[in-house]
């Protein structure tokens, strides 16, 4: 069945929705003059287990449904929401919204045209790919690889969760689109006890596939990956402090570009003026080398949306090349404030929220440097595997992040690890102090959420081994 033959089935039909009324609430809406105007509608379905100590520790299951209705005069947005989907619901938000409107005559004219399909993942309903009793079992099998990894693992906490959503937007302009999104996820934290010190660790994955994805080795993997860092963590020194060499690691750390760099490229903090990144199209604004795009259509990831919360189909942006500014993450509304097109990024968290430019997969592209040969460079730095949370200032761009995992690198060898390590920066200066690119491009496994403005959105990230000049670490010691 197609994105649109579901999207009816499940949003408009049960409701007594012919697409053609939704004619007669734009005309509402168009009542006065709009620059644009839409109806998103969405169904979703989530779920999510976790078990602690060899115990469901809690089970949830969520129906979720809604239209939001918004309309558009220059910058200034109106917009009305309801868990109501029915006709006469719709036309009462409308009128909400139309308040706003400036006064005149629409001369808009509305012409149906659905955008064409596509199938970045199977428009599958992953909580219905296993039964409640063997989600449990997964899960005591992921505790029971991670308990067998080593005697010192002392406690297991997993969960999983899926989510089944079926979305519809159609637009003033005449254009609609419809996509089906499956979306799975499990997660792991081990802790370990060895001469009375406790250390922590955590791994997991997944994307936008069903639970199949969690084979047995996946599982394995994942136990490894978290017993080893709370292992890493267990036999770590206090971390040094000062200015240093510091070499990323490919793959999750790239959410250190997510947050330092991306935001600081959506197409809103640029048309404020208020991005460090503000103006600058054109200009050189990283070390040569240096190519982060954002990118919404690799499949079956985390990030990945066949078409934006606007109906616009996702697309691969290049928004830094060669370390020359190229261009901004947009959705509708800044693009055509900015004179711009729009990219497919337009993300919201429900029906009940309004869409803004958000990242979908965001990457630095691979060099040529062998990631053996970044290390062999360094003669004293950090080499950070793996972070944790932090805090970022999208208008200075300063940032600050902590390590999960770090190890410090001497004459060009890696010796010990290292916990309590933080990385302190700005994001667009640290661009320019990228020295060396590793050819190891690697996305992460699929565990990203990115908040901005209350709402929070699925992402991806990723990035090569990365050799970075002068970082400030912030350590427990000199």
């Amino acid at each position: 069945m197609s994105a649109f033959a579901t999207a009816e089935s499940i949003l408009l039909a049960p409701n007594a929705i012919d697409p053609a009324q939704l004619d007669g609430v734009f005309g509402q809406l168009a009542a006065h003059r709009v620059d644009d105007a839409d109806l998103y509608f969405q169904y979703s379905r989530s779920e999510a287990w976790s078990l602690e100590e060899g115990q469901v520790k809690s089970g949830s299951f969520n129906i979720d449904q809604g239209v939001g209705v918004r309309a558009v005069v220059g910058d200034k947005t109106a917009f009305a929401y309801s868990d109501d989907i029915r006709l006469p619901a719709m036309k009462e938000a409308a009128a909400t919204v139309r308040a706003i409107a400036a006064a005149g005559q629409s001369a808009t004219v509305r012409l149906p045209r659905r955008e064409a399909g596509r199938s970045l993942y199977a428009p599958i309903d992953p909580l219905a790919s296993l039964g409640e009793a063997d989600k449990v079992a997964l899960l005591l099998r992921l505790e029971a690889y991670a308990r067998g990894m080593d005697p010192r693992v002392s406690q297991v906490m997993a969960s999983l969760a899926g989510e089944y959503e079926v979305i519809f937007v159609t637009r003033l302009d005449g254009r609609s689109a419809a996509d089906v999104r499956p979306l799975v996820r499990c997660s792991l934290q081990v802790i370990v006890e060895q001469d009375g010190r406790r250390e922590q660790g955590s791994s997991g994955g997944g994307g936008r596939f069903d639970y199949a994805w969690f084979s047995d080795e996946r599982l394995k993997d994942y136990a490894r990956l978290a017993v080893e860092q709370a292992l890493t963590n267990l036999a770590a020194k206090p971390a040094p402090a000062g200015t240093m060499t510091v070499v990323l690691g490919s793959g999750w750390p790239g959410i250190l570009l997510h947050e330092a760099i991306g935001h600081g490229l959506e197409g809103d903090f640029n048309r404020k003026g208020s991005s460090a990144f503000s103006g600058r199209i054109g200009q050189r604004v990283a070390a040569p080398g240096v190519t982060v795009v954002d990118d919404g259509t690799i499949p079956d990831r985390r990030g990945s949306l066949n078409v934006d919360d606007e109906g616009t189909p996702t697309q691969r942006t290049v928004l830094i090349e060669d370390g020359i500014l190229r261009g901004y993450m947009q959705d509708g509304m800044n693009a055509r404030l900015m004179g711009m097109a729009p990219t497919g990024n337009a993300r919201r968290e429900s029906f009940a929220h309004l869409p803004m430019p958000r990242m979908t997969n965001t990457c630095m592209l691979a060099g040529d440097k062998d990631p053996a040969e970044i290390i062999a460079s360094v003669k004293r730095g950090l080499y950070a595997t793996n972070f944790g949370g932090g805090q970022v200032d999208i208008t200075s761009g300063k940032f600050v992040f902590s390590a999960a995992e770090a190890w410090m690198i001497e004459d060009g060898r890696i010796t010990y690890p290292v916990k309590g390590a933080t990385l302190i920066g700005n994001g667009p200066d640290v661009l320019t102090r990228v020295s060396m690119i590793g050819n190891d491009l690697r996305l992460d496994p699929g565990v990203g959420t990115c908040g901005k403005e209350g709402q929070s959105v699925p992402v991806g990230v990723g990035q090569p081994t990365l050799r970075i000049e002068e970082l400030t670490v912030g350590g427990t010691h000199a």
